[in-house]
């Protein structure tokens, strides 16, 4: 059972008006098997703190430690973390074109396991997965996000997801776009990854509708680049009820 130790993380970025600290103070841990809502206004740092552990190069670690099963997560490169076991389901996936789905997933399989996977196997892998988050199987051969509509770009994330098998899954704002058949489809497709392994999530989001559907074992509130308050499910239900006032008029 994998553990993602987050501990005083600090992260800058560079703006218009010089650098700006985003990420002031993050403490977090995540294990296999759990489920841990991030929750917090526009502009908090919820999608910094997933792109500074994924590594994307604009976000400047400038304090702290991200460590995965012992391991420093910081001196990996993006590759290494992904195959360490770590995986990002984009905001706003891009578009590849020239490389069509199938391609890309098997590329994807074989450069994570450090081998090709067993091609009728993993043929079969990939249909079955497809037809359980309702794609038709012509999607295998058209190009990466070229064209696909919100629904059709989460539904691949969650593919790629189950395919992949990571152990720790960061999710950023995969219910946004999404109308209530395919927040269902993609939540179920969450749930499927979980109860077949000891998948740890990291879930952002803004609103507690996809938490219906995927439960939560623990709800961080995020505010001005830290964790402001953490508590079970129920703290969702009072975000619904009176949103981020509080934190954010602490916050000022």
């Amino acid at each position: 059972m994998s553990i993602l130790e987050i501990k005083d993380l600090h992260a800058t970025v560079e703006t218009p008006e010089g650098t700006k600290e985003i990420l002031k103070g993050v403490d977090l841990t995540i294990k296999g098997g759990e489920t841990h809502a991030i929750m917090g206004p526009n502009g908090s740092g919820k999608s910094t703190l997933a792109y500074s552990i994924a590594g994307h190069p604009k976000y400047e670690i400038t304090g702290g430690s991200v460590m995965l099963d012992g391991e420093d997560v910081l001196e990996m490169s993006v590759d290494e973390r992904a195959r360490a076991g770590l995986f990002l389901a984009m905001q706003y996936p891009v578009e590849v074109p020239g490389v069509t789905v199938s391609n890309f997933l098997r590329t994807a399989k074989t450069a994570v396991s450090g081998q090709a996977p067993a091609l009728r196997t993993w043929v079969k892998d990939v249909k079955s997965a497809m037809a359980d988050l309702k794609m038709d199987e012509a999607f295998a051969d058209r190009n990466v996000n070229e064209g696909f509509s919100g629904g059709e770009k989460k539904r691949h994330e969650i593919l790629q997801m189950e395919l992949l098998k990571p152990s720790i899954a960061i999710l950023d704002e995969t219910d946004s776009g999404l109308d209530v058949d395919a927040l269902r489809i993609v939540s179920e497709g969450v749930n499927r990854a979980k109860a077949n392994t000891d998948l740890g999530v990291m879930l952002i989001t803004h609103y507690t509708r996809i938490l219906n559907y995927i439960k939560p074992d623990f709800v961080h509130v995020f505010v001005d680049g830290r964790v402001a308050e953490q508590g079970g499910p129920e703290l969702a239900e009072r975000l619904e009820a009176e949103g981020y006032e509080r934190f954010l008029a602490g916050a000022e």
